[in-house]
């Protein structure tokens, strides 16, 4: 098998999305597997966390669709993604048969982080500063699909949530990967036609900043799209935000079908 970019794609899958995934979808990622393509994961786990602090009694509260993130969240956060989802996923592939290993960037520094400038209002969140992309090639290299939790590490051993939409985007960076793939619970960016929502076939970044001023994305979805800008402003050449449950859906992007949004640097 091999890892070059040309066979490499990152896929990101939300955490609303996760346990809505039917089992075709991880049978589709093992045959990838099979077949030589490199499929690299990066997921998140919002409402998993969210039901954890419930149960702790520990406050949920989001700042622009950052997860506010104290030492007792932190905790939390780090339990539920690097322990229970992370490993969710990687059993799912392999009961499909495929072969898989989870991690977490705080592993070999994997993702090195540093505080994001609006820290004193969403508190231990991090922007990435580095990807260990040789890590990421090793894993890909014994034949296993890495499974990325993003929980990144600072120098002196501090750890910080990372949005996923961010770590995602900054580890497709980082392996110069052609494509990106965002698997979500909706079919893609939305927008308002004559009182009708339709999807968003392809969209420049100018758009998607444009819509961002005038509140047509909003809450959550913000960080998706400046994960997407983020990442193709490298060797990134677009990303495509598709709905999870639409059957053989990564080969489908893969193969070229225009399906969900496909955001690109410029029309």
């Amino acid at each position: 098998m091999t890892n070059s970019s040309n066979s490499m794609f990152v896929m990101k899958c939300g955490g609303s999305t996760l346990a809505e995934l039917p089992t075709s979808f991880f049978e589709d990622l093992a045959k990838l597997q099979e077949q030589g393509v490199q499929p690299v994961i990066v997921h998140g786990g919002g409402p998993a966390i969210s039901d954890n602090l419930t149960k702790l009694g520990i406050e949920t509260k989001f700042v622009n669709g950052l997860r506010y993130t104290s030492e007792a969240v932190l905790d939390v956060v780090e339990m539920t993604l690097s322990g229970s989802i992370n490993k969710k996923i990687v059993r799912l592939i392999q009961q499909a048969g495929g072969k898989a290993l989870g991690l977490s960037g705080v592993d070999g520094q994997l993702i090195t982080a540093k505080p994001v400038a609006a820290h004193a209002e969403v508190g231990l969140v991090g922007d990435v500063e580095s990807v260990n992309k040789t890590l990421i090639q090793g894993i890909a290299t014994l034949g296993y699909i890495p499974v990325i939790a993003p929980v990144g590490v600072d120098a002196t051993g501090g750890r910080y949530n990372i949005n996923a939409d961010t770590a995602a985007g900054a580890v497709a960076s980082a392996l110069g990967v052609q494509q990106m793939i965002v698997v979500t619970d909706v079919p893609g960016i939305l927008k308002n036609v004559n009182g009708e929502k339709r999807v968003l076939s392809t969209v420049t970044v100018q758009q998607i900043e444009d819509m961002i001023d005038t509140g047509e994305i909003y809450g959550g979805m913000i960080p998706k799209v400046r994960a997407a800008i983020a990442c193709i402003s490298g060797q990134v050449k677009q990303v495509v935000i598709v709905d999870g449950s639409v059957p053989n859906i990564l080969g489908k992007v893969l193969s070229g079908e225009s399906i969900g949004t496909t955001i690109t640097r410029m029309g």
